[in-house]
């Protein structure tokens, strides 16, 4: 019962039980069943609340809360940016009972509605559903029509109707031959009280036929959505990547075919047939035939009809009348959907080799001041140039220490087996418009600083701690002078920094060479596997 209550009760309901018990006072059922009940009414009441709230709050837990900022105080078209609807209430359990409960109670005419459309589509009255056809050729025929629909609507199916309630025909009696002479007639006051809708009240029968309607809605809705994603998804998804570059293909020549010979089309002669094609199919005859239809050459689950059932008897007329059936042939589907097939397989024609491009590296190494050789440094992305936006700022290269920690772009993989040195080192500086280096043309093409006396007198001394500096993961550690500060160094304005040619003058502190890599796009379905 607490359950129930739940699902049908909630903070709104005392409004709706203390009218119930005051009609049940005015018309005098004062009984001990009636206090009993009212007891009964309010004591779940209390108990659906008390569950709403503890379900609040267990939910409050688990589902994020906003940032508590108002949805107007944001940036223009930031995540606060103020709604075309206002401020809305969040998410809670009695505001969601009540809306649907208020919801359920206002649906019946939406469903009356369905009901009443299906009944004329499904040819219970003849006369209806060829009312229907008339008026639907008369708007095919002249489209401008559908402009007096809503008009007409408004006149026939509320204005007359509420006219008439007002004013109802005398009633027929068997007993008063001179009342059933009378016609109906118009004039004079009103008769009856205005025509009014009320929701439907809770916990009535009505209510819960609602709830039942709409639980078959429901049910449809999620039939048709499983069925249309099933059916359009993989089509158009690329997971077959062949089928939908034929559907792409063939949507984009409609396109370009219906830009130019679209108005040369007779729609509302096609409009008119599809239509009466559509409704005419309904129709209980033509449903039977297109049954029996189905269960005699689709293998439907329909009872085959007896001229079928005399055929199934006999195997010689059901080879006869499968070799030549009457009506539309499932093979000549059968055999467009082959030529279709046949057609993408044969004419789609796939890259099927991944997309591949070269990566590179630069191998950093930077002179020892106590020792005077060159101690390995990184390799970093960038080849770490004296005009560097980096190297300017006084920041360390970034990069990995081991050459086995070079991971390739996201997304890809690598396609070569392992890393070679680019033989033309003065190619990859000239694309670069890198100055201030001298390059070399043989040997292990190594690029180096020309010496700066600016430079490297003030930083001289720091070419830091190397183990310490290997020692960090992403050498981002800005490089530090005597007094602890960021280094930035100081180029005097006579300074002027050429290409050297190899083997000519005093070299700097830093030297790089460039490895190349080839990498290719991963596969998602094998990464996925």
């Amino acid at each position: 019962m607490d359950d129930l209550a739940a699902a049908f009760l909630g903070q709104g309901d005392d409004a709706s039980i203390q009218e119930e018990d005051d009609g049940q006072q005015g018309s005098g059922s004062g009984t001990d069943s009636t206090t009993t009940a009212r007891t009964l009414r309010q004591g779940i009441l209390k108990a659906a609340n008390l569950q709403d709230k503890l379900l609040e709050k267990l939910l409050a837990q688990v589902i994020p809360v906003d940032d508590g900022q108002p949805h107007g105080s944001g940036e223009p078209g930031g995540a606060n940016e103020p709604s075309a609807f206002g401020e809305r209430p969040g998410f809670t359990v009695g505001a969601m009972s009540n809306n649907f409960r208020r919801f359920n109670a206002r649906i019946g005419v939406v469903f009356k509605f369905q009901a009443k459309a299906l009944r004329v589509l499904s040819w219970r009255r003849p006369t209806h559903t060829l009312s229907l056809l008339a008026v639907y050729t008369f708007v095919c025929l002249d489209p401008y029509l559908i402009f007096v629909l809503p008009l007409a609507i408004a006149l026939f199916g509320i204005f007359v109707p509420s006219f008439i309630a007002r004013h109802p025909a005398p009633a027929s009696s068997s007993e008063a031959h001179a009342v059933r002479n009378l016609g109906y007639s118009p004039r004079g006051p009103p008769l009856a009280p205005a025509r009014t809708f009320k929701p439907t009240k809770e916990l009535s029968r009505d209510f819960f036929r609602n709830l039942g309607d709409l639980q078959n809605v429901m049910d449809d809705y999620s039939v048709a959505h499983d069925k249309i994603i099933a059916l359009v998804v993989p089509k158009t998804n690329f997971s077959d990547e062949a089928l939908s570059s034929a559907i792409f293909v063939l949507l984009c020549g409609a396109c370009a075919l219906m830009t130019v010979t679209a108005h040369l089309i007779p729609w509302r002669y096609i409009c008119l047939v599809a239509g009466w094609l559509a409704i005419s199919s309904n129709h209980p005859t033509v449903s039977r035939l297109i049954g029996e239809w189905q269960a005699q050459y689709l293998g439907g689950e329909k009872e085959p009809s007896a001229t079928a059932q005399a055929v199934h008897d006999n195997d010689k007329k059901l080879e006869q009348i499968q070799n030549h059936p009457p009506g539309p042939s499932p093979d000549s589907s059968l055999a467009a959907e082959r030529a279709f097939d046949a057609w993408v397989r044969s004419d789609i024609i796939l890259d099927d080799a991944p997309e591949t491009r070269e990566v590179e590296i630069f191998e950093l190494q930077r002179l020892s001041d106590t020792s005077g050789e060159w101690e390995p440094w990184l390799f970093s992305p960038s080849p770490y140039d004296p005009l560097s936006a980096a190297r300017i700022a006084g920041d360390r290269p970034t990069g990995t220490r081991f050459f086995e920690d070079v991971l390739p772009p996201e997304g890809w993989e690598w396609s070569g087996k392992k890393w070679a040195l680019d033989l033309w080192s003065r190619e990859w500086v000239e694309e670069r418009i890198i100055t201030g280096v001298e390059v070399e043309t043989e040997g292990e093409r190594w690029v180096y600083d020309i010496y700066n006396e600016h430079e490297n007198g003030v930083n001289g001394s720091d070419n830091g701690d190397l183990g310490a500096a290997l020692g960090d993961g992403d050498y981002e550690t800005p490089v530090r002078s005597q007094d602890q500060s960021r280094y930035t160094p100081k180029i005097g304005p006579t300074i002027s920094w050429e290409e050297g040619e190899e083997g000519m003058g005093r070299r700097g502190s830093w030297r790089r060479r460039r490895w190349v890599r080839m990498v290719k796009r991963k596969n998602v379905n094998a990464a996925s596997n």
